[in-house]
């Protein structure tokens, strides 16, 4: 269970920049024309043994500064409901701003963890400019470099004393299991839990946003037992269509930090989009069970083949990682709701199963000296024993004589052989190569 960290700031002062060197890949488009990021992005690191999510909360294209400042303010405030912990980024080069008064303003009343980044800091001259900050009145701040790494280390230490330890393995496993039933607006998350639970928990309309808040419901019928959380938690802002979505996300992110299995639940009448794209990507990332679930097929027209080749449509977009159950759901005529549940139990047991070591060499070992990774620069690579790493989820560790020259499509060989000979479906495997 891991924090999530909001990256805020009037645009082109570097939040990109430095959500790219926290996630430690190119994922959001840096240039230096303002309000570039329009799409907020979210990924997944690690300081000191503490794992995070980050989200990197986008700017806006500047029209009139009115029109800015009331966009800037409702993306402040969406990260502060939401997000554990608040990053300010800022710009020395600029210097303080009205816009960045705007933001100082809202977040003086913020009571979470709050870090002011002054960025683009790569010089004893600029450091010296710093501290006109304080005059924002939010009290210290880290000078960092987004684009050298300067400064970051620092930061980073200070947000990490923030996160609490995780769990550790025996606390988990005493914990009910927590099933985040996630997904687009108006899906019909909370019309499966009403018809699960037997009863209107959950306000239902046709309104995408109805539910507002995170809503924990315990289940427990027919040997079933653990916590279903009905994610929803869209405010009613259905004419800006980016902060509705940007809101869904944040939800989910927080559903899926707290989730043993996440349950996609997906508009049959509106196929498999772009969010839910990112919701899955986010449970992966996050190595959450994963169980997709395909409402609504009560009104779609079916043929022979239909149910076939909606699955396939769906595999395809979230290849490579296809081992994941679908199942086509009627939340209205309870078609199959607790076919969904118990697949959602058994991945939620695949996720906690543990293999013998002995078990584990028998098999994999002769499938490696069978099919060996491809020989590198004339130097043969040879895998002489594996183990599960002792972890909460299923993560393994190959050792061989030369790790480093083992590509990804052998790591791809080798998951996809575990899957065949041991039930891991609907659950993200860690295959490692390590030095023997």
């Amino acid at each position: 269970m891991s924090s999530i960290v909001a990256i805020v700031g009037r645009p082109n002062v570097g939040k990109s920049t430095f959500f790219n060197r926290l996630v430690k890949r190119r994922e959001a488009i840096v240039d230096s024309v303002s309000g570039v990021t329009r799409d907020r992005h979210y990924g997944k690191t690690e300081w000191n043994g503490k794992e995070f999510s980050v989200i990197d909360t986008g700017g806006y294209v500047v029209g009139s500064d009115d029109i800015f400042e009331g966009e800037i303010r409702k993306q402040v405030q969406l990260a502060i409901d939401e997000a554990d912990i608040i990053v300010f980024v800022v710009d020395v080069e600029q210097g303080i701003t009205p816009m960045d008064q705007a933001v100082a303003k809202i977040l003086r009343q913020v009571e979470k963890p709050l870090f002011m980044a002054v960025n683009k800091v790569d010089n004893a001259m600029r450091d010296a400019d710093a501290v006109e900050f304080y005059n924002l009145g939010l009290g210290d701040y880290f000078t960092i470099s987004s684009i050298n790494g300067s400064g970051t280390g620092e930061l980073l230490d200070a947000i990490v004393e923030e996160i609490p330890e995780p769990l550790d393995e025996e606390e988990q496993e005493n914990e009910l299991p927590r099933f985040a039933i996630v997904g687009r607006p108006n899906a019909g998350k909370s019309s499966f839990i009403n018809a699960l639970i037997g009863e209107d928990r959950n306000i239902v309309t046709n309104i995408a946003g109805t539910t507002r808040d995170t809503i924990d419901t315990k289940y427990n019928r027919f040997g079933f037992e653990f916590n279903l959380v009905d994610t929803a938690g869209i405010r009613k802002k259905s004419k800006v269509k980016e902060d509705l979505e940007f809101y869904s996300v944040m939800r989910a992110v927080r559903a899926i930090e707290h989730c043993d299995v996440a349950v996609l639940v997906i508009d049959a009448t509106r196929d498999f989009e772009g969010q839910d794209e990112k919701i899955f990507w986010l449970a992966e990332k996050n190595r959450k069970g994963v169980v997709i679930l395909v409402n609504k097929w009560d009104l779609v027209e079916k043929e022979t083949n239909t149910m076939r080749d909606f699955e396939n449509q769906v595999r395809k977009k979230i290849a490579p990682f296809t081992d994941v159950p679908i199942v086509f759901i009627s939340a209205l005529t309870k078609q199959r709701i607790f076919k969904a549940i118990e697949t959602a139990v058994q991945v939620h047991q695949n996720r906690s199963r543990k293999i013998q070591t002995s078990k584990l060499n028998e098999t994999m070992l002769e499938i490696v000296q069978n099919f060996p990774p491809p020989a590198t620069k004339g130097k043969f690579i040879k895998i002489k024993y594996c183990m599960q790493l002792p972890t909460h989820t299923p993560q393994f560790a190959f050792f061989a004589n030369l790790p480093q020259y083992i590509k990804e499509p052998y790591k791809r060989f080798v998951e996809n052989k575990l899957r065949e000979h041991y039930d891991f479906n609907g659950v993200p495997l860690g295959i490692y190569f390590r030095q023997k």
